[in-house]
């Protein structure tokens, strides 16, 4: 038996019960957890093979992931909670939840699971088989973690023609009264954005985000890892990231008195060796529980108020929170199971091998994977406009590039990741998420990088051998896609320039294009990889 509850606390007088509690629910204030008694149920956390390799994570997020399961479950301890923790190299583990919770049942005795509903489909739908494959009843509580339901952002989606992120993140600063002054917006408008697209400059004093030194936990789990996962993307060392939530709270602190009031400012800038520039870098922590979301929006609000912090900086922060995060959690549940193999522009062609190994001659990709390589993380708009913009317009199936943005980024779970990457990125949804394409050429990345300074390929060429790739490659995406785009009211001026080219140009164009894709190399993995 299964029954879908919404949150309570009232947990006393029932049987003994399983608390299973995932590797991306590490929080405190946890509704199973709420649930439970700790006098009288067992929490159950397990460390499996299937969830390190269904696709090749990066070394650091299964790092990270471990660790931060294993801080969990001592501090649990701590507390007095009965934990029964399965490690990855315990010999008996049988390598995925539904026989590691089958394995448990039979150690406790139990004939009750308690289960927050978990962030992934294919681990929901694996959790709808439990009950009657172990004959034990299981109680799916709501994930209040998130501000927004599912069935909440269903209601909200019901009878729009459009889901516009802006209209949701609206509703969501009403629903918190966030940067609100009465029912109107703090400073009169909703959104900022237009005031935080500054180009970075090398010599712009660069804060640096906190980071913890692994202790003897973490540097076992690294060894696990190295030793196990030896074949997968990315270095492990250094290892940076925090894995309890006093480090992570750390780390959140240390961004808002430092890198904070120009965070706004820069959100959108990129400069060589420079990953964090003015970033929280919280991501991660926030999916995996380790910080709550409205939290960190209530102390960046405050610091607003006391007028450390410009409005648009604030304003920005907060919107990526309770709006664009709500925002794609919601489309993944509201179009899942089949959003996942969405391809709306038809792209076939596979994933380059420089995608893993870092090897190429075009400076902004060299440097966005080579940085995703070393630290499991980029900024959006390395991710977005640098990693994914090539993507789109090189026609690279999205079901691979979603693939590897899930694999590399430490940050990255499904439902936050493929609604970014297949939504926003990659258009494959066909505009459900994004009214357009967020394609661009290589002016966009020079006006906001100091990448093709550095690059063989010249950005102020449109053709030829020594052309920047993303120049010639843009306006053939447009073109091979012309019968699905044109009709797009934000892309009409784009085509007009394109008709106003000249046959000549327009062929010379499709020709540097196609040169170029002809020399891109399909990805393999390495013979007996995980």
């Amino acid at each position: 038996m299964m029954t879908d509850e919404k949150t309570d606390d009232s947990g006393q007088g029932k049987d003994p019960a399983l608390i299973f509690v995932l590797g991306d629910q590490l929080s405190r204030g946890l509704s199973a957890l709420r649930r439970a008694d700790p006098a009288r149920d067992v929490v159950l956390m397990v460390e499996v093979a299937e969830e390190a390799t269904y696709v090749r994570h990066h070394k650091k997020k299964i790092a990270f992931i471990f660790s931060a399961m294993r801080h969990f479950a001592e501090d649990l301890r701590a507390e007095g909670w009965t934990v029964d923790y399965v490690r990855l190299d315990d010999p008996a583990n049988s390598g995925s939840f539904t026989g590691e919770l089958r394995r448990a049942v039979a150690r406790h005795g139990v004939r009750r699971v308690v289960l927050t509903e978990p962030g992934e489909w294919r681990v929901l739908e694996a959790a709808r088989a439990w009950p009657e494959a172990f004959s034990i009843s299981l109680d799916l509580l709501t994930d209040d973690r998130f501000l927004c339901s599912v069935a909440e952002f269903g209601a909200w989606a019901r009878g729009r023609k459009q889901l516009r992120m802006e209209y949701f993140y609206r509703e969501m600063r009403r629903k918190t009264g966030l940067l609100m002054a009465g029912d109107e917006p703090e400073g009169g408008q909703w959104n900022y954005d237009a005031e935080n697209r500054k180009p970075a400059k090398a010599d712009l004093f660069m804060p640096r985000p906190y980071q913890p030194q692994p202790d003897a936990l973490t540097r076992e789990v690294m060894e696990l890892v190295d030793a196990r996962f030896a074949g997968h993307f990315g270095r492990l060392e250094p290892f940076r990231f925090a894995v309890t939530t006093a480090e992570a709270e750390q780390v959140f602190a240390t961004f808002v008195s430092v890198a904070l009031p120009r965070f706004g400012d820069y959100q959108d800038a990129m400069l060589r060796g420079e990953p964090w520039l003015y970033h929280s870098v919280i991501s991660p922590y926030l999916n995996v529980g380790l910080l709550d979301p409205l939290t960190v929006c209530r102390t960046v609000e405050a610091e607003y108020r006391a007028g450390r912090v410009p409005l648009n900086a604030a304003e920005g922060f907060i919107r990526q929170i309770i709006g664009w995060r709500e925002y794609v959690r919601g489309i993944y549940w509201l179009k899942m199971p089949g959003y996942t193999s969405v391809n709306e522009l038809q792209a076939r062609r596979p994933l380059p091998d420089f995608y893993w190994t870092g090897q190429t001659d075009m400076s902004c990709l060299r440097e966005a994977i080579g940085q995703t390589r070393d630290e499991a993380y980029a900024h959006h708009i390395q991710r977005l406009m640098v990693t994914g913009n090539f993507a789109m317009l090189a026609g690279i199936d999205p079901a691979q590039v979603h693939e590897w943005y899930l694999a590399v980024y430490a940050d990255a779970f499904e439902w936050v990741e493929a609604p970014n990457t297949l939504g926003m990125s990659q258009f494959a949804d066909g505009g459900l998420l994004g009214s357009k394409p967020y394609a661009g050429g290589g002016n966009y990345i020079n006006k906001m990088s100091d990448y093709c300074g550095s690059c063989r390929y010249d950005v102020k060429q449109r053709t030829g051998r020594d052309a920047c790739p993303f120049n010639a490659l843009y306006w053939d995406f447009l073109d091979r896609n012309a019968d699905k785009l044109r009709g797009n009211p934000r892309l009409g001026t784009v085509y007009a320039t394109w008709e106003k080219m000249g046959e000549t140009a327009r062929t010379e164009t499709r020709k540097s294009a196609a040169e170029f894709l002809a020399g891109l190399i399909a990805w393999k993995p390495p013979e007996g990889s995980p």
